[in-house]
């Protein structure tokens, strides 16, 4: 099948990786102005944006690309510093540029030129390094053990070397050893045969390697023919790619480079007018040439390995194929199950292992570490803190964890609600924080971890607390609790996210309407996840976030309520036991079981979905958990564990509530999937509806 590629839409997705990118890279800048590679970083971000913007027809982002390319060559260069205020601006042109690329219709022309015209007062500001010549500070170069550096090494021994017993083969060797090497003969210093010495060493070498060993390694190869030797070390430039072979000639000292811009003005294949002009010889651009293609195989393998782009809706279809092979082999092995033959069962068994392994590997396709996802809150956290007036500092951990695509995709909205309300409502001022004997600047700490078949994000800031006080006076003004009635830290946290409960005393601009937390819930129940809060007051508060790696597929325990099946996740399964009614404990009109001395309510599903009959023998109870707190799901029988692909309920269905979603089993029938936060939401309020 093939596929009509769009160019507009591949230079727009280009676009924001690298927009993404550079909005990282000055937030870098920002705490570190004399970071190593930062500026050429940001600025080759712009370069590439600026260029591919013209070639694509983005003439506007393009025009505005390269006064913001412009600024930073001039950092580079040593003639500007990294200022604040550069920082600031370039973050708000990122702005200006994302709508420039996305909707250049509804892009204002006015804020971009009041963006340019503030770059243009900062530029030309008083943040202009002297010009005054000064001692070049001494380079110390640093070698790092773990990645590997390529360098480019010219040796002409003296002539009468091998007179006194060396072989330059011998040294040669040395460097083949020391890792990827390319060695070139220069032969212009070798004589006519009628005055050649045939004892003498004429060549020169260039060589080309790529190590993991320091600089001094390569210099004990040379260390009893250094004194009578001319022999040059230098380490390549930064990604030595992008350099053309006029560029390592000048760089080598081969050519001048006035030469080669000349003769590139030519446009004529650059080695060979060098020779012809007899600027160089044949074996010094050979050389060059073995040089480039060097650093090049050593490049590309990385670079071709490192991903490979594939549409969202591929990654999507492909998820729903492996579903419904999911369901054939599901109705393959019950077929096996029924039928007396050997070889049937081995093959649908063998079936079912490749199965399992190909829907691991789809749906690892589809994950994506969640540090894609945390790198865009240092944005958000340094435009609150500056509108709010507050110092935060935004730590993560766990970026490396990975989570389905579709979740990262869909947290992006609850996290932002979070992290907001933990800077607007959590933190202190300055002020109050030093009178309390805490740092002026406040910590957020954004965590992601995997607990077995969860992912578990961590929201934690070290400001005042959660007023207990206030939620409760503020919950029975609302008659969501009633006056002194006994209530849990738990229970009184899970009020915050009610629609339009807030106890903020004054409205800000970021939040304090009660409009977000109830938003938050509804998105992570969404997901099938739960919300936990936890907070010590004047220490802080702790919102976890309990999601499922994926949405496409999850492993479930099918279970029987009459004649209805029904499929509850497994990962929220804590254990399952028999029921035995003089096990029951009626305690304030809740059903309780006592379990190892743990008290846990239970409800009767059969009950509780109208199911008509009665149950026979003994009920199972699978036990559930739902963040710290556990509950009973009473069932007629357990048929065991089953793999889920879970289908959306048609819209005839949404107002259906108790189910997340559906699956089709092996017989062809649909089992509904039992949403448990909903389920559990559902069982309270009718309890406090007959209270």
């Amino acid at each position: 099948m093939s596929v009509a590629l769009d160019p507009a839409a591949t230079y727009r997705q280009e676009a924001a990786e690298l927009l993404e990118q550079l909005e990282e890279t000055l937030l870098d800048l920002e705490i570190n102005p004399s970071g190593e590679g930062l500026v050429d970083k940001a600025f080759r971000a712009l370069h590439t944006i600026k260029g591919s913007g013209a070639m694509f027809g983005f003439s506007a982002v393009a025009g505005f690309t390269h006064h913001l390319e412009t600024a930073f060559d001039a950092v580079r260069s040593g003639k500007r510093l990294v200022t604040p205020e550069l920082v600031s601006l370039t973050l708000a042109s990122l702005d200006h540029i994302k709508s420039l690329i996305e909707s250049p219709e509804s892009a204002d022309p006015a804020v971009g030129q009041a963006l340019l015209d503030g770059l243009q007062q900062t530029t030309s500001g008083g943040a202009v390094v002297s010009a005054a010549p000064t001692p070049a500070a001494p380079v110390v170069e640093v070698d790092d053990p773990t990645q590997p550096r390529t360098w480019r090494i010219r040796i002409k021994l003296a002539e009468q070397v091998m007179c006194c017993g060396t072989n330059p083969l011998l040294l040669l060797n040395e460097l083949r050893e020391l890792g990827e090497c390319t060695v070139t003969a220069l032969t212009d210093g070798v004589p006519v045969l009628e005055i050649m010495d045939p004892v003498a060493c004429y060549l020169t070498w260039d060589v080309v390697l790529t190590t993991l060993r320091p600089k001094r390694d390569i210099e004990d190869v040379f260390i009893f023919v250094a004194d009578d030797a001319r022999l040059s070390i230098e380490s390549m430039q930064p990604e030595p790619t992008e350099l053309r072979l006029g560029q390592i000639l000048v760089q080598r000292g081969d050519v001048a480079a006035e030469v080669v811009e000349n003769l590139m003005a030519k446009h004529q294949p650059l080695g060979a007018m060098l020779v012809q002009e007899g600027q160089t010889s044949p074996d010094r651009v050979n050389s060059a040439l073995a040089e480039q293609q060097h650093v090049r195989a050593k490049a590309a393998p990385v670079e071709a390995a490192a991903s490979v782009r594939v549409p969202a809706e591929r990654l999507d279809s492909l998820m729903d194929q492996v579903g419904e092979l999911v369901i054939a082999q599901a109705r393959l092995r019950q077929i096996a199950a029924g039928l007396d033959d050997i070889t049937l069962r081995a093959n649908a068994e063998e079936l079912e292992r490749l199965v399992s392994d190909l829907r691991d590997t789809a749906v690892g396709i589809r994950m994506l570490p969640i540090g894609t996802l945390f790198g865009r809150f240092r944005r958000v956290v340094r435009d609150l803190s500056q509108s709010l007036s507050k110092q935060v500092a935004l730590v993560t951990e766990g970026e490396e964890t990975e989570l389905d695509k579709t979740v990262i995709e869909s947290l992006n909205d609850p996290l932002v609600h979070l992290i907001r309300n933990c800077i607007d409502h959590g933190l202190e001022a300055p002020e109050e924080r030093q009178r309390l004997g805490k740092p002026v600047e406040g910590t957020v700490r954004l965590s992601a971890v995997h607990a077995g078949a969860q992912v578990l994000i961590t929201i934690v800031d070290d400001g005042r607390g959660l007023d207990r006080d206030a939620i409760r006076r503020k919950a029975e003004e609302r008659g969501l609790l009633a006056p002194g009635a006994a209530a849990s830290d738990s229970d009184l946290f899970s009020f915050i996210f009610h629609p339009g409960f807030s106890t903020a005393k004054q409205l800000s601009s970021v939040s304090g309407r009660g409009v977000g937390m109830d938003v938050v819930r509804k998105a992570i129940d969404a997901l099938r996840g739960s919300i936990e809060v936890d907070s010590v007051a004047g220490q802080g508060t702790t919102i976890t976030l309990r999601l499922p790696l994926t949405l496409a597929i999850i492993d479930g325990l099918l279970v029987r309520i009459g004649d209805g099946r029904y499929v509850v996740p497994l990962a929220a399964v804590d254990e399952c036991v028999d029921l035995p009614p003089e096990h029951e404990v009626l305690r304030n009109g809740r059903q309780l079981i006592n379990l190892r001395g743990d008290m846990v309510p239970f409800v009767r599903l059969r009950d509780f979905f109208n199911v008509p009959g009665a149950a026979e023998g003994y009920q199972k109870i699978v036990i559930a958990a739902i963040g710290t707190n556990r509950i009973g799901l009473v069932v007629d029988h357990v048929i065991g564990q089953y793999q889920t692909v879970i289908k959306s309920l048609s819209r005839l269905l949404d107002h259906v509530p108790y189910f997340s979603g559906a699956t089709i089993l092996g017989d062809g029938s649909v089992a509904l999937i039992i949403d448990i936060p909903e389920l559990v939401r559902r069982v309270e309020m009718r309890e406090r509806v007959d209270a």
